[in-house]
């Protein structure tokens, strides 16, 4: 047995079939989910229990953030909007007009994590207008966590549904 056809073994193309597939898809949800515009959720709860200097750390981190974020997009917002309409176009007609179960499967893997961009530019435009108070920044990314769980809960029982979908005509044609 050589080298490639292991490594083929180990990541096979047929994507909702393989273990490593759903792995990544249960981790990119718990990340996007703990990291809330750059900042992770447990610095919240810290600067809200403490206070003091952890307070003013995620203020700090925040503002940062939120500051990068609104820059990127308002000067390369237009043409980062393109590109990802280019592939994610591409990836839709290849998986699922042409039937490329891996363009499907990452489509259905980045397809929602826009909407949560979006709503992470929400935020840090709403930051950005409000105040910069602990009580107004943990309620600004408290809501927008919520919303990502929201998405991604919905993602992964779409992705898990079409997944097995996929599975079983493929079982019964194969």
């Amino acid at each position: 047995m050589d080298i490639s056809s292991t490594l083929f073994e180990i990541i096979d193309m047929r994507s909702f079939s393989n273990l490593w597939y759903w792995i990544a898809l249960a981790v990119l949800w718990s990340s996007v989910s703990h990291w809330t515009m750059g900042v992770p959720h447990d610095l919240l709860v810290r600067a809200r229990r403490i206070r003091g200097q952890t307070e003013q750390d995620l203020l700090d981190i925040v503002r940062i953030n939120g500051n990068r974020i609104i820059y990127i997009v308002d000067v390369s917002g237009l043409a980062l909007l393109g590109l990802v309409c280019f592939v994610f176009t591409g990836l839709g007609t290849l998986g699922f007009y042409y039937g490329v179960e891996f363009a499907q499967a990452v489509f259905l893997l980045l397809f929602p994590v826009c909407f949560v961009v979006l709503l992470h530019i929400r935020a840090a435009r709403k930051l950005r207008a409000g105040e910069k108070t602990l009580e107004f920044v943990s309620k600004v990314l408290t809501r927008c966590r919520i919303y990502t769980q929201i998405i991604g809960m919905i993602s992964i029982l779409i992705t898990s549904l079409w997944g097995m979908y996929q599975n079983f005509s493929i079982g019964v044609l194969g």
